[in-house]
């Protein structure tokens, strides 16, 4: 059975800057100002990270998937859309911190909504690749497929080392949270 560390390992990556976000998320309801700069930093890895990693990834799993298995079609669009969501509530969350930072006025309360949901559809998503996806994967693919599959995985190791020289403080925040993905 083919291995699933190194997805489970960009899961908990995901999990720590989810973590980061949520921890903001609880300062701005406390009525204290967050540091909008490190949220703006998450949301821009995230950004880059799933336009230069996991949408490839999802394309090259998903048509591996559907050539093996009638059931992978329907969740593999579901995870689709899902994602198409997702990606939109973090464009939306970028607009929005970009104007926080140029000192414009923004509906706290909306923002501090739209944080909160997409945080939590972010991690109802990766729960759903967890206990849906991975399965999926493991008794569908062949050793060789897997293979080609976990060979794009260093992108993250290679991307976490970018984060750690451009944002410091986030890396270290990152490196230090205990974030349970399970």
């Amino acid at each position: 059975m083919p291995n699933v560390t190194q997805l489970r390992q960009d899961h908990a990556n995901m999990a720590r800057l989810l973590h980061v976000l949520s921890h903001r998320h609880k300062t701005l309801v406390s009525g204290e100002r967050p540091d909008f700069r490190m949220m703006r930093e998450v949301v821009d890895y995230i950004l880059d990270y799933m336009q230069g990693f996991i949408i490839p990834l999802e394309r090259q799993c998903t048509q591996m998937l559907c050539e093996r298995s009638e059931d992978a079609a329907p969740l593999c669009q579901r995870l689709i859309q899902q994602y198409r969501t997702l990606h939109e509530r973090l464009d939306k969350l970028s607009g929005n911190l970009d104007s926080i930072l140029m000192d414009q006025i923004i509906p706290m309360d909306q923002f501090n909504a739209d944080l909160r949901e997409y945080v939590e559809a972010h991690r109802d998503y990766l729960r759903a690749e967890r206990q849906e996806l991975f399965p999926l994967m493991r008794d569908n693919l062949s050793d060789e497929e897997w293979q080609q599959l976990t060979d794009a995985i260093p992108h993250a190791r290679t991307e976490l080392e970018r984060l750690q020289e451009a944002y410091p403080e986030l890396y270290a925040e990152l490196t230090e949270s205990d974030v349970v993905t399970a």
